[in-house]
């Protein structure tokens, strides 16, 4: 079988401080839109498979049904999780994303980027072809924020725009609660 790279999809929902977790790793009850989790799920459904951080996952009664490459920093090759059958382990700093896609036995498809925060920031410089950023006016302000560096010393737009990355449209998902997903593609696309 052929291995192409997948197309790399990012999803997120941020509060308006551009935070996806409270201080502990918590997923705030403020930040959670029935929209926008509906919205979610239905992207995640359709990928081939999904990209966590050991500590984040899409939640849900199919999470544990979806293909994933699972960062982490404990191993030194793509290795099977020995929790779940579906799901290898992958360690960016040893080897690369294209390799470890391979070892899922997916031939393309779409790579779904579910976080956490150096999951979202790792994805920016292996590169996006869509990050769908949910965002709403709740505040989180302090926490656990999408990009590695916002709130302290930039804007979620100045990261992405610093990684290549323009706004290219809006929709209002719930207007009730003022809750919006941007769709970020790369500059030259």
């Amino acid at each position: 079988m052929t291995v192409t790279r997948p197309r790399i999809e990012g999803y997120a929902v941020i509060s308006r401080e551009g935070m996806i977790a409270t201080v502990d790793g918590q997923f705030p009850e403020e930040i959670k839109i029935p929209a926008d989790h509906q919205f979610y799920q239905d992207a995640v459904d359709r990928a081939s498979a999904i990209v966590n951080g050991r500590h984040s996952a899409e939640g849900g009664p199919k999470e544990k049904l979806r293909r994933r490459l699972v960062v982490t920093r404990r191993v030194n090759e793509p290795t099977a999780d020995p929790h779940n059958p579906r799901a290898i382990l992958w360690n960016p700093a040893a080897t690369p994303f294209d390799e470890a896609w391979g070892r899922l036995g997916i031939a393309d498809g779409v790579a779904a980027v579910v976080g956490g925060t150096n999951v979202f920031g790792l994805f920016l410089e292996i590169g996006y072809d869509v990050f769908y950023l949910t965002r709403t006016d709740a505040s989180v302000p302090q926490g656990r924020p999408v990009f590695p560096g916002v709130g302290t010393a930039a804007t979620v737009e100045e990261v992405m725009a610093r990684h290549g990355l323009v706004r290219r449209g809006t929709r209002m998902l719930d207007a009730s609660v003022n809750c919006r997903l941007e769709t970020w593609v790369p500059a030259k696309a």
